[in-house]
């Protein structure tokens, strides 16, 4: 990850998200910038804090997540290169969730205002905005309807397809998730144990439909991973 000697006006430039954007709303953007490296495990924002800048990930990958009560753990997000972290914040309200880095990463950040004034200077930036909500806001429906009661091996089941879909990398073997991910941070993402969810990962690999080693998961079947999870 060799970003450092990168201004922050090539780093702008090859986002998807300012692509194609006016030359003045790009200047207005790079002058009011900066970057920042993020270590795996580190915080961006806690819930409640107030957050005057926008994020949005370089390289790397992070999570939003929250805590309950009794301080669980749950994942909301992984976010990845080009996509925003907290656009909710436009609203002038505290940060809602925490954020912090699932490995190594570099994170834009742009002054609030400064951003709310380039939305207005061009609206192709407007639309990349709202969309990048509205793909938020599905994914936390699809979350709300499995939040439903169903047996944590069907949950699991169906995450790792999610999972397989959107960072799934073709192999001899079928499709392997390319993240590193641990038992206890799909435990997390679930809201489950670490301990159930061992078991359901033991389970499913007696099945055939996935294998689990050193931190990788590699789903043999999609398809038949989906006729599990959506079987009554």
């Amino acid at each position: 990850m060799v970003l450092v000697e990168e201004s922050i006006k090539d780093f702008i430039q090859k986002l998807e998200l300012f692509k194609d954007l006016n030359k003045e709303c790009i200047e207005l953007l790079s002058s009011s910038s900066f970057k920042t490296k993020l270590k795996k495990g580190e915080i961006l924002f806690s819930e409640r804090d107030i957050v005057n800048s926008i994020y949005i990930i370089i390289e790397g990958k992070l999570t939003i997540f929250r805590l309950s009560e009794i301080g669980q753990k749950r994942v909301i997000y992984i976010l990845d290169k080009g996509q925003i972290m907290n656009e909710v914040i436009l609203d002038s309200m505290s940060a809602s969730a925490n954020c912090e880095a699932f490995e190594d990463s570099w994170i834009l950040g742009i002054d609030k205002e400064i951003f709310l004034k380039a939305m207005s200077m061009d609206f192709k930036l407007t639309q990349r905005v709202v969309h990048s909500m509205d793909k938020k806001i599905r994914r936390l429906y699809r979350q709300l309807k499995n939040t439903i009661p169903i047996k944590i091996d069907k949950k699991l089941a169906a995450k790792l397809w999610k999972l397989s879909k959107d960072y799934g990398v073709e192999i001899e073997e079928g499709i392997l998730i390319n993240l590193d991910i641990s038992i206890t941070y799909l435990a997390d993402m679930l809201g489950s144990t670490r301990e159930t969810v061992s078991k359901c990962l033991k389970s499913l690999n007696r099945q055939g439909l996935i294998e689990y080693k050193n931190k990788k998961i590699v789903v043999k079947d999609r398809e038949q991973l989906s006729v599990y999870f959506r079987g009554v």
